[in-house]
């Protein structure tokens, strides 16, 4: 009968978080920021002296959560758990992709047989390069072994067996950039500010961050194997200090993407609008690609290259690359990028408007 209570009390506290992250939606947020706090429940984590892994990493996630919804209010909330319960790993990134979350931050405490070792370290997902990273995901990625049918939900993977990390080096992590950016302004902030010691920025195969679609971290936040800093995590003033160094980590992140959005707006905005100045020239420009519908963000589209510009031309969106004022210089520039678009040509510009290449050659002359 226990464990019938257990299972439904996390089914309801799953789906009204989920239902909380929705009403949530009907306000204004720019981010979604999910934070898990590890293990929960009957899965203690890591054991100290005096404390538990599971509620020293609550209490730290609970505290960044309240960092940011009070300095970040454009910024939603969304916790894995926000109390002394058990999530199965899968379902912590399941809640942070059903929620379309900007990113994924796990909170963990390391621990180690030798009693000496100390210090913060913040992981993106990847292959192990070192025995010690190994041992770090093996023991996160136990708990696993708690979750009913845990060998096909994570298809036959053994966390015990150093052979099913394997499948972490066929991966391509879209995000991993992301992640080891978020992961080392995170440690920048535990050294700069908390003051703690710095054991870096790491990868390893975490099963929580396995399926996340979004820029994703574990941060192991100490030692509760380490005495000293056993009472460092358990403190008030420990949690607190850790907490706001995650906290202004993910702020200062949020806030370099807005930045990287805006430059991006202004150079699109720039390229569609081409000034007045630019407008009143004859210009030639390489077009290398039609659509049928605009495309989102067209410098991204085209990475570096030069004055990328969208014309509308009837019902289809035409993407051209460079400005030249001549038309030697156009097809000069043509053979340069001919490799990476065979088909592109050049169309002539005047005023702002297409015209035909002999109305050009007159102009040009």
């Amino acid at each position: 009968m226990g464990k019938k209570l257990a299972i439904a009390t996390l089914v309801l506290t799953i789906c009204l978080g989920f239902g909380t992250a929705d009403a949530q939606k009907k306000q204004s947020y720019k981010h979604t920021v999910v934070l898990d706090a590890g293990h929960g429940g009957h899965d203690t984590g890591a054991i100290g002296k005096k404390g538990k892994e599971k509620d020293v990493v609550l209490s730290i996630a609970l505290k960044v959560g309240d960092y940011l919804k009070k300095n970040s209010p454009d910024t939603r909330v969304i916790y894995t758990r926000d109390a002394d319960f058990f999530v199965p790993l899968d379902e912590r990134a399941a809640i942070a992709n059903k929620n379309n979350a900007d990113l994924f931050v796990s909170v963990h405490a390391n621990s180690n047989k030798n009693t000496k070792p100390f210090g913060t370290e913040t992981f993106a997902m990847g292959l192990h390069k070192s025995q010690g990273n190994l041992e770090v995901a093996q023991k996160e990625n136990s708990v696993i072994v708690m979750e009913q049918d845990y060998n096909t939900k994570y298809e036959g993977f053994d966390p015990s067996s150093a052979e099913s990390y394997i499948i972490f080096s066929l991966m391509q992590n879209v995000y991993l950039d992301k992640s080891l950016k978020l992961a080392s302004m995170v440690q920048d902030e535990f050294r700069e500010k908390a003051k703690r010691a710095d054991r870096g920025v790491k990868q390893a195969g975490f099963l929580v961050l396995w399926h996340t679609k979004m820029p994703s971290i574990l941060i192991e936040t100490g030692f509760i194997s380490n005495e000293e800093e056993e009472k460092y995590l358990m403190s008030e003033s420990g949690q607190d200090y850790l907490a706001s160094a995650i906290f202004r980590a993910i702020r200062d992140y949020l806030a370099s993407l807005d930045a990287e959005e805006q430059e991006v707006k202004k150079a699109t905005t720039v390229a569609q609008d081409d000034t007045e100045a630019a407008q009143s020239t004859l210009c030639y420009r390489l077009q290398v690609a039609t659509t049928s519908a605009p495309v989102a963000n067209p410098i991204e589209k085209f990475p570096g290259k030069p004055d990328v510009f969208e014309y509308k031309d009837g019902n289809k969106y035409k993407y051209m690359i460079g400005r030249f004022a001549t038309l030697d210089e156009a097809s000069a520039y043509k053979k340069t990028i001919s490799a990476e678009y065979p088909d592109a040509f050049i169309v002539p510009f005047n005023n702002g408007k297409k015209i035909s290449m002999s109305d050009a050659k007159k102009l040009e002359k």
